[in-house]
């Protein structure tokens, strides 16, 4: 990462611009204090070295060993956007997120990493997280600092994503606010459970078509829970089809995965300022239109 000091900066101390102009975190920037460099020039300089106008500033991360080495996992990835700061992924349902114990081959991460051509050094960072069952759009940063300025982002106007999710079961609404306190059930592993004593969680939803037995439901995050649309939508009677978590496994018409998608992305370049959005459809509702995906919850 670098930087060029412009006029009105001369005189700064290296720390004024990597905070400031740069946009560096304070993790970050310990990161590189201990674990990476801090240049002036192409020269190693403490945080409280003056710069000059025209200065170039070079920051290097020093990153955590990750805790599954990457493997080359060759599949066919669509990417709807990739530049040199991060990339926007059409996620598969069925495949997990991110290298486990589970699944130490079979994963986006390694997917990912043969995708880009097995770099060394190479570092997966995603930015939201999507259930293994749970398909769509998903970003990964390539950088620190791009992540660190897209997590900061998260549930905010300028990163929205919207969901669609087939149920079973109908809401009794139209549209509203699904707000319950989620927290993991005591003794599970992962499942969570909505709770007085747990994390405030609201869910914006609208059903766009009732489908079957169910409804076609566009649903938008203001937090990030785990399994929070999944937990929402059960609670109210309505579980997303084939989740076999808190609803019913339907393997014939989902194996390994559930009717949730993450369907419409759209957030503000965190260092371009470009508007970008980006729809993926499930196949299970191909006759939803864009312009149902585009619309603004009220």
């Amino acid at each position: 990462m670098e930087y060029r000091v412009r006029a009105e900066e001369d005189g700064w101390q290296v720390l004024r611009i990597l905070r400031g102009s740069m946009q560096v975190s304070c993790s970050a920037l310990k990161s590189a204090k201990w674990n990476g460099r801090i240049l002036l020039n192409g020269r190693a300089v403490t945080v409280r070295t003056p710069v000059r106008e025209g200065d170039l500033i070079s920051m290097e991360w020093g990153e955590d060993t990750p805790a599954y080495s990457p493997k080359p996992f060759p599949m066919n990835l669509t990417i709807p956007f990739m530049d040199e700061h991060f990339m926007v992924v059409d996620k598969p349902a069925g495949i997990a997120s991110q290298s486990s114990r589970n699944h130490p081959d079979d994963s986006l991460e390694n997917a990912v990493y043969a995708f880009l051509g097995c770099p060394p050094g190479f570092v997966y960072r995603p930015v939201n997280r999507l259930d293994k069952g749970t398909g769509g759009l998903l970003v990964i940063a390539r950088t620190p600092h791009a992540q660190h300025l897209l997590q900061e982002m998260l549930h905010t106007p300028r990163f929205c994503r919207r969901y669609l999710a087939w149920t079973t079961g109908i809401p009794e609404t139209e549209e509203g606010v699904l707000d319950f306190p989620i927290v993991r059930e005591p003794s599970a592993t992962i499942r969570r459970i909505v709770s007085p004593d747990g994390r405030p969680c609201r869910t914006l939803y609208r059903v766009l078509k009732e489908k079957e037995d169910g409804a076609l439901i566009l649903l938008e995050l203001r937090t990030g829970r785990t399994h929070q649309i999944r937990v929402h939508l059960s609670h109210i009677g309505c579980p997303v089809r084939g989740d076999f978590l808190y609803g019913t496994e339907l393997p014939d018409a989902f194996p390994g995965c559930f009717a949730l998608h993450s369907a419409f992305l759209s957030l503000v370049h965190p260092l371009t300022g470009e508007h970008i959005h980006f729809i993926s459809r499930p196949p299970w509702a191909r006759e939803i239109e864009d312009a149902r995906l585009l619309a603004d919850f009220e």
